[in-house]
């Protein structure tokens, strides 16, 4: 009697174990499904390459925080301007909040330029008059450009890397190779090396953040 008993009970304790065993397998399976599920609803990471080493272009940057609009109009600058445009910049918000607190954008932080020729010059310096007076107004699109913090893959020009999708109004390309330094990076390294290759004077946001 006393042997069935115990044959009975390592039965029991097996047959528990193997529900437990079980239990937490599916507990594991159903956590890494969630994972996984969490993984493909929320966005991916925002810098990706193509494996020849082209940015692609992010979508949704519109709706990044928005730091200012610099403005070189042509009838400025003897009408040649390399960019008579507005420059809309666009950051991502959780690296402004790290730039915020650091004084400098951590890695794999992307900003976007793009820009916007003035509406319809009735003037000769491009300005036309509106309700609100005369002045420079948003037109059409009409290019856009990115740089990237890494500083492993863009270490020759100071950690960031430029590249444009194209300067002409849209739809843009939705990949782009490194601009070469002349294009981009050395104008940057020229003037605005030691504020993180940023034009930190040009943007409130940065320009004025509280001092820690």
């Amino acid at each position: 009697m006393k042997k069935r008993l115990v044959i009975v009970a390592t039965v029991v304790t097996a047959i528990a174990a193997i529900g437990l065993v079980k239990s937490t397998q599916n507990k594991r399976v159903f956590a890494a499904q969630n994972v996984s599920e969490a993984a493909s609803s929320s966005p991916s990471t925002t810098v990706q390459f193509t494996a020849d080493g082209k940015l692609k272009l992010p979508a949704g940057f519109r709706r990044w925080v928005f730091l200012g609009a610099p403005l070189t109009p042509n009838a400025l600058n003897d009408g040649e301007a390399n960019f008579p445009e507005f420059h809309h910049v666009y950051v991502e918000e959780k690296n402004l909040d790290v730039y915020m607190k650091t004084g400098s954008f951590p890695e794999g932080t992307i900003l976007i330029k793009e820009l916007t020729r003035v509406l319809k010059p009735t003037f000769p310096d491009g300005s036309r008059t509106e309700p609100s007076g005369r002045g420079f107004f948003n037109g059409e699109l009409n290019g856009i450009d990115a740089s990237v913090k890494d500083s492993k893959r863009f270490a020759k020009t100071n950690g960031w890397g430029y590249f444009t999708f194209g300067h002409h109004p849209m739809p843009y390309e939705q990949t782009a190779a490194e601009s070469p330094i002349g294009e981009c990076a050395g104008c940057h390294l020229a003037n605005v090396a030691k504020t993180d290759m940023t034009w930190v004077q040009f943007y409130p946001i940065l320009r004025d953040k509280p001092k820690p």
